[in-house]
């Protein structure tokens, strides 16, 4: 159970992120928008701090930070402003998040298996050859 609960997690905070992304006024300035979104994500991270498990401290932790943190920071307003404007551009809610995720893994695979050295055995191939069929599909007019 505890193994499927972060993809459920994931699933559903996703899909309300979505709703939300595509339910944002159109004349609104897309980074005005995303910094009240990062305003509420600190308050909201700030609040659940004492609350996280790993029993290391604040303070401790900023100072352990690397490179990475800083760099999915900027992949995050990348995602948000892409998924905006993405909504903007009229993509439907039903295909926008689809297409940019199968993508997104069939480039995480390439990485995978030239970056991390990952080795993929023929049914996992088969079935990111599926995508490859799928994502055709959907985006063809």
């Amino acid at each position: 159970m505890l193994f499927y609960l972060p993809i459920a997690l994931t699933a559903l905070a996703t899909t309300l992120y979505h709703i939300a992304q595509k339910s944002i006024v159109p004349g609104v300035h897309p980074m005005v928008s995303l910094v009240i979104t990062y305003a509420t994500s600190l308050m909201a991270c700030l609040v659940v701090v004492p609350f996280a498990p790993g029993g290391v401290t604040f303070v401790r932790s900023l100072r352990d930070l690397n490179w990475a943190t800083y760099v999915v920071g900027l992949s995050i307003v990348g995602v948000e402003l892409a998924i905006l404007l993405a909504y903007r551009a009229g993509w439907k809610i039903s295909l926008a998040s689809v297409v940019a995720n199968v993508a997104t893994a069939l480039l995480l695979v390439i990485i995978g298996v030239v970056g991390y050295r990952e080795h993929l055995a023929a049914r996992p191939v088969v079935g990111l050859l599926m995508c490859l069929g799928g994502l055709a599909l959907v985006v063809r007019p």
